[in-house]
């Protein structure tokens, strides 16, 4: 009789993970998971990132406000391209987003990194592990005096010479859902910009997410296992 093949048993099949996020703090999140300590613990699954020209993103309330180059605005589109992942950049609140969102990408967890729409319960109530934001802020109690959608501005105006990093759940408030952590501080200069913090906290952001990965996915990180 043949023998059953059973070197599988055991292995846990990979979290399904959606990335919805853009600029540095998207493009940082999304390289990390993609080839960072957990690549073979994760499988990204679906990219949703920002069309600088679409009017539901509310640019002028937000990072693209500010000068940047064509490059920062599809840097995430590019790099899930690289790996076979389409990004999509439409509304994110219609008929045809929730198919694809539901019936596709079926994410057991999302993550928000800087993303120009807002996310209804339709599709923040969806992953069975939760969706999350990365949101900066200072240790100021939660929901944060920072909430919203430019809060490095709101630091630089009130002249703080730092920031932390608020991994949070997504609900139906903004920037409101139950904090599940807060990073270190990160300082910056008085001379920095909006874009500057964006440019200087993303990776820190991005790695602050990975320690945090472990506990919101059940498994820990195998720093040998790369994508």
């Amino acid at each position: 009789m043949a023998q059953m093949d059973t070197s599988h048993c055991g292995r846990a099949e990979p979290v399904r993970v959606a990335v919805f996020g853009s600029f540095y703090r998207g493009f940082h999140v999304l390289s990390e998971l993609l080839k960072g300590p957990f690549g073979a613990r994760v499988q990204v699954v679906g990219v949703a990132t920002d069309d600088v020209g679409g009017g539901f993103v509310s640019r002028e309330r937000r990072v693209w406000a500010y000068p940047h180059c064509a490059g920062e605005e599809s840097m995430v589109e590019e790099l899930a391209a690289a790996h076979g992942l389409p990004a999509y950049k439409g509304r994110v609140k219609c008929e045809h987003f929730y198919q694809l969102y539901e019936n596709d990408w079926r994410p057991d967890l999302c993550i928000a990194a800087t993303f120009g729409q807002r996310i209804d319960a339709r599709l923040h109530g969806y992953p069975r592990l939760g969706f999350y934001n990365l949101h900066p802020c200072v240790d100021d109690g939660w929901p944060s005096g920072y909430a919203g959608p430019n809060p490095f501005q709101a630091l630089l105006d009130d002249g703080l010479d730092h920031a932390v990093i608020a991994l949070h759940q997504v609900d139906d408030g903004f920037d409101t859902g139950a904090l599940v952590a807060l990073s270190e501080k990160i300082y910056f200069p008085p001379t920095a910009s909006v874009v500057d913090l964006h440019k200087s906290t993303s990776p820190l952001a991005a790695k602050f997410l990975v320690q945090q990965l472990g506990t919101l996915i059940g498994a820990p990180a195998r720093p040998h296992e790369t994508a």
